[in-house]
């Protein structure tokens, strides 16, 4: 009975190792490629492409990363030949899946190369619309990002002295078409700067304290990281009115951060991709949005401000920079 008991023993312990086993023996040969539309530094990609790792550990999956530099490097015809690069890396890869990250990657690789052919894709961080670009479609589905500018305006409300909205960002695709979605999504009138440089962002910054109630700070796409330190101090300096952001990075640089989760995007992205290995065809697969979302309350700025927080809101914030 004892030596049964040990045969029994031994046999679940296999059973479970085999069974614990089972998807990277599933998945041992597949190939998946990652195109990001930015570089490598620039922390709403960075993220992205950790969800992506966290789902894709231990599956014995071979993956590789191609990142296409768009928010350095944005004009028209570098775009087109990064594409070209990527899809010849297609070509020699053949990966069984390809994940894709953010609008230019879908505009300038999805769209005129792999749209509707045999190779799946997923795209993650397009910007609130992905039927601009033909999606879904039979080989693509993908999670949408959309900003909760709601609960950020609701946020931000009781410390406004009147309605009128500002939006400032950098002059790129992803920000005049983030701006272009937010006044169409909610019917909001917005008073507009694009800067081409961190110069010319403070420009912008200061000409909104005079013109708006409110300030909605768009990323600035990992295009000023050097000079984050002077930026923060000059905002810092010269904030008059509430504002507010929906990256984590820019925290620092608003009043309030009901802040988007990039590890969701590609968490999602990945088990997507999963499943298609798995059997699942694309265009079985819904398109998804962003659910996930952390309360940011920048201290420093309300003190500069004058403005007294309410202990509620405190309490609800998930990190409070002081």
């Amino acid at each position: 009975m004892k030596k049964f008991g040990v045969y029994l023993a031994a046999v679940m312990t296999l059973a479970l190792i085999l069974a614990g086993s089972s998807p990277a023996a599933d998945f041992a040969g597949k190939k998946i490629l990652l195109v990001d539309s930015y570089h490598e530094g620039y922390e709403w990609s960075d993220g992205i492409v950790r969800g992506a790792k966290t789902a894709l550990e231990g599956k014995g999956i071979e993956v590789k990363i191609f990142r296409m530099d768009t928010k350095r490097q944005s004009g028209e015809e570098y775009k087109k030949s990064v594409s070209l690069k990527a899809k010849a890396l297609i070509d020699s890869f053949k990966p069984d899946v390809v994940i894709t990250s953010d609008d230019n990657a879908a505009k300038y690789l999805v769209v005129p190369y792999l749209k509707n052919t045999a190779t799946p894709v997923v795209f993650c961080g397009v910007n609130w619309d992905a039927s601009v670009y033909g999606f879904p479609c039979k080989n693509v589905t993908g999670m949408v990002e959309v900003t909760p500018v709601p609960q950020l305006l609701e946020q931000l409300k009781p410390f406004a002295k009147g309605d009128r909205l500002g939006f400032i960002g950098p002059e790129t695709l992803t920000s005049t078409k983030e701006a272009e979605n937010i006044s169409k999504a909610f019917g909001l009138r917005l008073e507009k700067y694009f800067s081409k440089n961190a110069e010319d962002w403070k420009t912008g910054f200061a000409e909104l304290q005079n013109k708006v109630d409110i300030l909605l700070v768009d990323s600035d796409g990992g295009l000023y990281a050097d000079q984050s330190e002077e930026l923060i101090a000059f905002v810092e300096a010269n904030t008059k009115i509430p504002t507010g952001t929906s990256y984590d990075f820019m925290a620092p640089y608003a009043l309030l951060d009901f802040a988007k989760v990039s590890e969701e995007q590609g968490l999602w992205a990945a088990e997507t991709a999963l499943k298609i290995l798995g059997g699942a065809s694309p265009d079985s697969i819904a398109i998804a949005q962003n659910k996930e979302g952390k309360l940011i309350l920048n201290a420093r700025i309300a003190q500069n401000l004058d403005q007294e927080i309410p202990y509620t809101l405190i309490e609800a914030a998930n990190q409070v920079i002081q």
